[in-house]
């Protein structure tokens, strides 16, 4: 495992061994206990191996840990804003103990590292949260991902590499960061200013990195995040063939195109500081910073989780000690007297200044109008349409949900029965019994059951959806946070639209044919939804329905109109 010096950049921590050692270490671990990695656990290890994230030589501990959390530095005093730790169960967790080994595994099954264990220890979520991300709302993403997908126990150790992870994707433009040198070297780049990006570029983009880079005399490095960002982020498929059409429109050998496979925080100016380092690590000697940079948008209350220039300011005071130069991403704006993009403190009374937001553009999109040539290339725009068509193409999801005799089952039937008589789309029902019967037989229903069996639904749900159909789906699903995992994990691929079956517990009750209420006010069925267990209420569905005085059909038909007026079908 060497350590690689280069020109500029610093050093690399090569956290691989050669192929015969990682043999043996392959044999030395048979008998190893093994994790499996969780999505953004598998980004992290990517990096964390091939030297992007150095100097860290694995996952944290917990001394290095604390003062990342308290300071943005490791116990040795070197920057480092983020903190990258191995969480997993406490059942897990039970069986480890400091000084043993751990195999590290992929989704397959496959060996990719040992973890050599240094600390065990359960952290305060809360206070990390609160501490990196500066708030504990949960509409930020990192927050809410701590509070309801990480696991409890947190483990710190070095690494030893074993196997690379494979991509199948892309692989042209999938760089480590000593490969990433080495093309700079080949092409003999000195200067090398990256942009970071997790949205489509559009010409607006294009015009301000070709800026940034003629204003420091370097070449461009345009370096799309590839692993996770935030929810309802548009694919990576469809941004990296936007970004190969994008590059025919820079002046011929002046830029690059790599693929970075990173998992986001979205935590604003400690993660500005992150992907300076990590850009660094790739060889790069500028970095581009922009406006609320990786902001993760509004919180609760409507307001912004950093300002503006949070992350320049902090990019800023630690700029010698990054070894990396920031250059301030200037905000570009068409002038319709000009035909051209010129940064907006550059404009002069009077002129006409052109402009469509990320929401007008969208909508643009969902509604098959036409984009203004002057805001992106159409070349660009046909690669977003093509998997972005308009709302009346494409699947979606309708997601019922209410108490147990609200009338959510009744109603998805008739809604899943009109859309059959239209015919311009397969339909498909998962109501609660019939996934429970069918998908979810051996669960039970304890809260994690009853969550476990929800993100089923979703999942199944986002399947349909993705390949155009319309799935109906009628659980009870009580919890809001779980919801909204279904809701980010369908967004992505097609229309989600939420209905509330609003009908009132007593009206619920006196429906129960079953007696499943009566059973639960008599301590007979426990944790039942209303009674002995919370059903919280969706905040800002798309639709409610209260169906005390309404019948099937005219509910269903209240959600027609709502699908026809969302564009959903015409």
């Amino acid at each position: 495992m060497p350590e690689l010096i280069e020109p500029h950049g610093g050093s690399l921590k090569d956290l691989y061994l050669e192929r015969d050692e990682a043999d043996a270490e392959r044999q030395r671990a048979r008998d190893y206990p093994s994790w499996d990695l969780t999505p953004r656990q598998l980004c992290d290890i990517e990096l964390l191996l091939n030297g992007a994230f150095s100097p860290l030589e694995g996952f944290l501990g917990k001394a290095d840990y604390e003062r990342v959390c308290d300071e943005m530095r490791l116990a040795d005093g070197s920057l480092w804003p983020i903190p990258i730790t191995l969480d997993v169960s406490e059942g897990f967790a039970s069986e480890l103990k400091t000084g043993a080994s751990v195999v590290l595994r992929d989704l397959e099954g496959v060996h990719r590292a040992t973890l050599l264990i240094s600390d065990i220890w359960t952290p305060d979520l809360a206070a990390e949260a609160q501490k990196v991300y500066g708030t504990q709302d949960e509409k930020h993403p990192a927050v809410s991902y701590l509070m309801h997908q990480s696991y409890p126990v947190y483990i710190g150790g070095s690494l030893i590499g074993v196997d690379p992870p494979e991509h199948y994707d892309f692989k042209h433009l999938r760089d480590s960061p000593t490969e990433m040198r080495a093309r700079f070297r080949k092409l003999g780049w000195r200067k090398v200013v990256a942009f970071q990006t997790r949205n489509p570029m559009h010409r607006a983009h294009q015009e301000l990195t070709f800026r940034a880079a003629r204003q420091v005399e370097a070449n461009l490095l345009i370096h799309p995040v590839v692993g996770m960002t935030k929810p309802g982020d548009i694919d990576h498929f469809t941004r990296v063939r936007c970004y190969e059409n994008l590059l025919s429109h820079y002046p011929e050998q002046t830029t690059a195109l790599s693929l970075l496979p990173l998992a986001m925080r979205m935590g604003g100016p400690r993660e500005a500081l992150w992907h300076a380092i990590i850009r660094k690590n790739y060889g790069c000697t500028h970095f581009i910073v922009g406006r609320d940079h990786a902001g993760p948008g509004d919180d609760s209350n409507g307001n912004a989780f950093y300002g503006h220039y949070d992350a320049q300011d902090v990019v800023i005071k630690h700029q010698d000690e990054l070894g990396i130069e920031m250059v301030p991403f200037k905000m570009m704006v068409y002038v319709q007297d000009r035909a051209q993009f010129i940064p907006a403190d550059e404009v002069k009374e009077g002129e006409l200044v052109m402009n469509i937001s990320g929401t007008e553009f969208r909508r643009r999109l969902h509604e098959g109008l036409e984009v203004p040539h002057w805001f992106s290339y159409p070349e660009v725009v046909q690669e977003l349409r093509k998997t972005h068509p308009a709302r009346h193409r494409q699947g979606f999801t309708l997601f019922f949900t209410g108490l147990s005799g609200s009338g959510k089952s009744t109603i998805a039937n008739a809604v899943m029965v009109k859309l059959m008589e239209m015919g311009d789309r397969r339909v498909t029902l998962l109501d609660g019994d019939i996934v429970r019967k069918n998908l979810s037989s051996e669960l039970g229903f304890s809260k994690e059951h009853r969550d476990l069996n929800i993100l089923r639904i979703g999942f199944v749900a986002s399947e349909i959806t993705k390949n155009g159909g319309v799935a109906i789906c009628a659980p009870i699903a009580p919890y809001a946070i779980t919801r909204k995992q279904v809701r980010d994990l369908i967004s992505p691929t097609g229309g989600f639209v939420e209905v509330h079956v609003a009908t009132p517990l007593e009206e619920c009750e006196a429906r129960d044919r079953k007696g499943l209420y009566a059973k639960a006010r008599a301590g007979i069925i426990k944790e039942f939804t209303g009674i002995s267990d919370p059903y919280e209420i969706p905040e800002n569905p798309e639709l409610a329905v209260d169906t005390v005085g309404v019948t099937p059909d005219q509910a269903a038909h209240r959600v027609i109109v709502k699908l026809e007026s969302l564009g959903y079908i015409k």
